[in-house]
């Protein structure tokens, strides 16, 4: 398979979509290089991927800082001696009604949905424009293709992302520099984001939906496995994934 031998950077590794990526990766002998804020969680999930005779490696990385994004990178390039795709997937999720004025969540999620996103993408575009060859994933969302109540920033995040990923593309296929992207647009996924909701109403909206229909990050892992997966020639760009119960 092509995913074999790829070095793959994965940002908010530490739970979730990114921490079943790795090791659905790691399995199928991906080299991954994990990156998020908690070390204790990078760590365990590292040795977890050795131990089953994966490669791994880890740095304690804040996608809102650019320097961090490049030093994950490096590492990469340090311990497996090159970068072949970076899966920009960390992300918060704090919904809320516009009225309700959470400015300082706005910005959280502009900062780390958003222009963590353009961290991940400045960081690795200087290798993959030199050797002509490279893939960037990221994590959108449903929210990202439609509107929905209380979700008007962190909509409005995940359409930018939708645009920036496919201008990416465009403008590889322009400058013939073989970069090849994939958007993944999940619906109720069950991960840690509903930790972030701080309004009330909103927190008890989405819980109900996660219980009632929600299905597990090994769903999202897959999908970009085979993203992956398919021949350096062939660009699936877009992936939406909702659970079947899910209307």
């Amino acid at each position: 398979m092509s995913v074999e031998n790829k070095v793959v950077v994965i940002t908010g590794a530490s739970s979730g979509i990114g921490e079943a990526t790795a090791k659905l990766l790691a399995s199928n002998g991906a080299s991954v290089v994990l990156g998020a804020r908690r070390e204790e969680r990078l760590s365990q999930i590292s040795q977890d991927i050795i131990n089953n005779g994966g490669k791994a490696a880890y740095r304690v990385t804040d996608v809102t800082d650019p320097e961090d994004l490049k030093a994950l990178v490096a590492l990469a390039k340090e311990k497996f001696g090159a970068i072949d795709v970076i899966y920009n997937n960390a992300g918060i999720m704090p919904t809320s009604p516009i009225s309700a004025l959470k400015t300082n969540e706005w910005n959280a999620m502009i900062d780390v949905n958003l222009k963590g996103v353009l961290n991940g993408v400045a960081a690795v575009m200087p290798d993959f424009t030199a050797q002509k060859h490279g893939q960037i994933i990221t994590t959108s969302s449903v929210a990202g293709l439609k509107s929905f109540i209380g979700s008007g920033v962190y909509g409005a995040t995940k359409f930018a992302v939708r645009n920036l990923m496919e201008v990416i593309r465009m403008e590889s296929a322009q400058e013939q520099t073989n970069i090849r992207t994939a958007t993944v647009y999940p619906a109720a996924i069950n991960t840690e984001l509903l930790q972030h909701i701080t309004d009330k109403n909103a927190k008890q909206g989405m819980d109900k939906l996660y219980k009632s229909v929600g299905i597990t990050p090994d769903a999202i892992a897959r999908v970009v496995n085979f993203a992956i997966d398919q021949p350096e020639d062939v660009n699936i760009n877009e992936f939406t994934v909702y659970p079947t119960k899910q209307g």
